[in-house]
């Protein structure tokens, strides 16, 4: 667990991070993707830290990539790349760079070394982990093929090296449809979230049997929490991630991947939309479309929230939080991983 305290006095040691309306000014046209959810006062207090980043990374040749559920002043202010699960992914394997930081969790991190060994991966926070990728260890996937011999073994990418080096093929919440039905079994294997299992299957003509984890943001939906907010408010787009319980996904008006569900706010354009996912993807999307109206409830992702700017500054400073993934898993997982890149782009995905 890093010491805040020891963190805060070397950085401020190196750099000038206190808040400044001349900083805040120079960099409008950073604030200019964020300011509709970020206030000016926020923003004198982030500019420094984005100033400080970015220049930086150009030192060290490094890069950020972030995800959708990042906080706006990490998307918009100091992200090269951002995006969903496989399009981070992608970029890894793809980007040129000494040094990727992580901007999200853990698994994330650890597919990006997996990608690239070669490359220096941080992660801000060691411990901003996943409640889905716990879920579920290399044990479970071999008590699965036990159960179902022969088929093939299709693992979502919130999964630990480990887990991925067991697997087949991985897939993610854009992809999955797809994955799924190209296996030549009529059966297939779906890890760790039940619940994208369940709406994939209800797409698909496959046999899908899944491990019964799942995400502790999208599992607190119901479709009640739906039906209510829609008589409360009449017109709304409720727009619902596929982690969400199927019922929840039957209630909504779209169901997407978070690339998925940024197309469609955006081709769409609605009055009014509730994203049934977590809470920072209106945020991030928000100043983009001034014609949306966003509104709530939205749940929060503890984990994704415990990236900010401070930690992200820090590894860049000081090098540590080094991921690393044991080479012999690294090489299994990588295939999987790259097997999904794969037919992703065969697919034209």
């Amino acid at each position: 667990m890093l010491d805040l305290s020891h963190v805060r006095t070397v950085l401020s040691d190196h750099y000038d991070l206190t808040p400044s309306a001349e900083c805040a000014e120079a960099l409008q046209d950073t604030y200019a993707g964020m300011s509709r959810v970020v206030s000016p006062a926020d923003w004198l207090i982030y500019a420094p830290y984005v100033k400080a980043i970015n220049t930086l990374k150009k030192e060290r040749n490094a890069v950020i990539l972030g995800h959708n559920y990042m906080t706006p002043e990490i998307f918009h202010g100091v992200s090269d790349f951002v995006g969903d699960s496989l399009q981070l992914a992608m970029k890894a394997s793809d980007v040129d760079a000494d040094v990727i930081v992580q901007a999200g969790v853990h698994f994330m991190a650890e597919t990006s070394k997996i990608l690239s060994p070669e490359k220096t991966v941080l992660m801000p926070d060691m411990d901003a982990g996943c409640s889905l990728a716990e879920s579920i260890t290399a044990a479970g996937i071999d008590e699965m093929r036990s159960k179902y011999p022969g088929a093939p073994v299709v693992t979502y990418v919130n999964t630990t090296a480990e887990v991925k080096a067991a697997s087949d093929i991985c897939c993610t919440s854009s992809n999955a449809l797809q994955i799924v039905n190209a296996m030549e079994s009529d059966t297939v294997i779906m890890t760790p979230d039940q619940y994208l299992a369940q709406n994939i299957a209800n797409q698909s003509h496959k046999n899908i049997v899944y491990w019964p984890g799942s995400c502790i943001v999208h599992e607190q939906y119901t479709a009640k929490d739906l039906r209510d907010f829609r008589e409360w408010n009449p017109g709304t787009r409720l727009i619902a991630h596929p982690e969400c319980p199927p019922d929840v996904v039957a209630e909504a008006d779209f169901s997407g991947s978070t690339s998925g569900i940024i197309k469609y706010v955006t081709d769409e354009k609605p009055e009014k939309a509730m994203l049934i996912t977590e809470c920072s993807m209106a945020s991030n999307i928000s100043d983009q479309l001034p014609e949306v109206d966003f509104v709530g409830p939205c749940n929060m992702c503890p984990y994704m929230k415990k990236i900010s700017l401070e930690k992200i500054l820090w590894v860049l400073h000081s090098g540590e939080n080094e991921v690393f993934v044991d080479p012999a898993v690294a090489e299994n997982a990588r295939k999987s991983v790259q097997a999904m890149i794969d037919l992703s782009r065969k697919l034209g995905l």
